[in-house]
């Protein structure tokens, strides 16, 4: 049997949602989605290491994030409790992706996490047992377990893999704050869109259910949004926002798109993967 490394360092991707329906609403208040989850190669970069003390910490703070609310310390001191492991992590994450953008990043980092420490406190549990832990941290979580491109249903827990085409995509994130749950909570939001019944869909099926709301509340999104559109008529907000993309042909389409973004605009090309780069970790 081999030993666990000590020291790991993985990939952690950002998503975006190729649509994002609210099919309803539960009796306790979580929405019902339906989302076309696709992962891009704009990523982090998270590290775990492996301390005997049992103190799990972060190796740098994230600027506006107090280590109680940071996912990724939470999703390892969600597994620690549930594995009753003593030994502890440094846990150090590179950030790239945009926070609070709608691209996952939080979540996703938390799922490398899980991953990484599976590996190193040498816990073997399955990925079906981490999404378990880490559903109740963020509904995001399972996904970024998965093996790659998914339809969501549910409260974002409920997978169904699928395969798409690689595409080429123009990011815009407006440098605004979105509160996902004032967003959610918006009277106006649309809680009945019709559930699909297939599980393939056409270049620009569907639609992104929360952003009239938040572009409502936040015009630079829908600035952002406009001007994508002048080259793509398929572009939409991905998550809660406050980013927007849309798709094309080739890189120089996309580079040409994001240089036409808005000014206080942050700006990305990045391309839709057709697997996620730890589908094959152990």
């Amino acid at each position: 049997m081999n030993a666990a490394p000590s020291r790991l360092t993985l990939t952690a991707p950002a998503k975006v949602n190729l649509f994002l329906h609210v099919t309803g609403r539960r009796a306790d208040g979580y929405h019902l989605l339906e989302s076309l989850f696709a992962p891009i190669d704009l990523a982090d970069t998270v590290s775990v290491a492996i301390r005997s003390d049992g103190v799990i910490r972060r190796v740098r703070s994230v600027p506006g994030i107090p280590e109680d609310d940071d996912l990724a310390l939470r999703a390892a001191r969600a597994l620690q409790r549930d594995a009753a492991v003593s030994v502890g992590a440094d846990i150090d994450v590179e950030k790239r992706i945009p926070m609070g953008a709608g691209l996952g990043g939080g979540s996703s980092d938390a799922a490398a996490v899980l991953l990484g420490l599976n590996a190193v406190w040498n816990l073997r549990r399955p990925r079906d047992d981490l999404a378990r832990i880490g559903v109740r941290l963020g509904a995001d979580i399972p996904f970024f377990l998965g093996p790659g491109p998914a339809i969501a249903r549910g409260i974002g827990e409920d997978l169904t893999p699928v395969s798409l085409p690689r595409v080429w995509l123009a990011l815009a994130t407006p440098e605004v704050h979105v509160p996902t749950p004032a967003i959610f909570a918006a009277p106006e939001l649309t809680r009945d869109t019709p559930s699909a019944k297939m599980d393939v869909f056409s270049e620009g099926y569907g639609r992104n259910d929360l952003e009239a709301v938040a572009c409502a509340r936040h015009p630079e999104i829908g600035a952002a949004l406009a001007e994508l559109r002048r080259r793509s008529p398929h572009a939409r907000m991905t998550g809660s926002g406050s980013s927007v993309f849309a798709s094309f042909a080739s890189g120089e389409l996309a580079h040409g798109a994001v240089l036409a973004r808005p000014p206080g605009t942050r700006g990305f090309v990045a391309r839709s993967l057709g697997r996620h780069p730890l589908a094959a970790f152990a």
